[in-house]
């Protein structure tokens, strides 16, 4: 299998669990504060890859977190985080979904741009029809974009530069590790919430609790798979297959709640798959595009 294919494997992977990981973390939303919610969350991701990382014989901390790349990408993630969540608070979730898929985007652009990869009008075209179907599925109205959706954009942009800076990491810090600096984000995102909760913090109910640990057990292996993902093959072959979040997540809704999509919906889901297997193909004809080589600065 190619590296490309290998990929987007993983990423197609990390998305189903991310859409698995958001049906059971808004389960609980409705009971327990947001903050509250987010923090336990977190806590338990650093908890499980602290002890990955452990049982592997790594350093928990390793030195080159400091590093102006990873610095970058934590910066990034704690924007994604908060803005993310304010954009679910505050602007509708129609809009909210749509910006957000148009992450691919920008990463492609930034692969372009700072990694230096080849990324083809074709390529390009192929990604725009990917963006066209997202917009077939959640159709958002032209009065829908108030001045609020700058904080989708902004958390867009954030969850966009950190899996852009994600491949840019050192090769030195593993997967494991990245994992620890990511859930701490959350950690973190999760007490800069608290003060803004609706209610004040509380001892969840056992229910509550068994699944915010099951959120952090999935969340775990989708974050490995994410950043497997980004590490491997061309990004901006691995990138659009991001929108397959969108599909998994019709799915859940159609086995789990009961609702049936429209041929509108339909129509936008098979332009995304369309989109995402025409990049892939695409990519085996032409062959991988030189990476930039890593700086002397990154190496350990």
């Amino acid at each position: 299998m190619s590296a490309n294919a290998t990929g987007a494997g993983f990423m197609v992977l990390a998305m189903t669990l991310f859409a698995v990981e958001d049906a059971l973390f808004k389960s609980v939303a409705p009971g327990l504060p947001p903050g509250e919610a987010t923090l336990i969350f977190g806590l338990t991701g650093v908890t499980l890859y602290t002890l990955m990382t452990l049982r592997a014989g790594e350093a928990v901390l390793h030195p080159a977190m400091l590093r102006p790349s990873l610095l970058l990408r934590t910066f990034f993630e704690i924007m994604g985080r908060l803005f993310f969540a304010l954009s679910l608070a505050y602007t509708p979730l129609s809009v909210t979904s749509s910006i957000l898929q148009a992450a691919p985007l920008v990463v492609t652009a930034g692969a372009a741009l700072l990694l230096g990869e080849k990324v083809g009008p074709r390529r390009w075209a192929a990604m725009a029809v990917g963006f066209m179907g997202v917009l077939l599925i959640v159709r958002p109205t032209p009065e829908a974009f108030r001045l609020d959706a700058l904080l989708s954009i902004a958390a867009m942009f954030g969850f966009a530069m950190r899996d852009l800076y994600t491949r840019a990491a050192p090769p030195a810090v593993s997967a494991k590790q990245l994992g620890v600096l990511g859930f701490a984000v959350v950690t973190l995102a999760g007490l800069l919430l608290l003060p803004f909760d609706p209610a004040p913090p509380r001892v969840p109910e056992t229910s509550e609790l068994l699944r915010l640990l099951a959120t952090g057990l999935v969340g775990v292996t989708a974050y490995t798979a994410l950043t497997r993902a980004m590490r491997t093959g061309e990004v901006s072959v691995v990138a659009p297959f991001r929108y397959s979040r969108l599909l998994v997540a019709l799915v859940f809704a159609y086995l789990l709640f009961g609702e049936r999509p429209d041929l509108w919906t339909l129509a936008g889901a098979l332009l995304i798959v369309v989109s995402g297997c025409y990049t892939l193909i695409r990519s085996g004809r032409s062959g991988p595009a030189p990476q930039k080589p890593v700086r002397a600065t990154d190496r350990q």
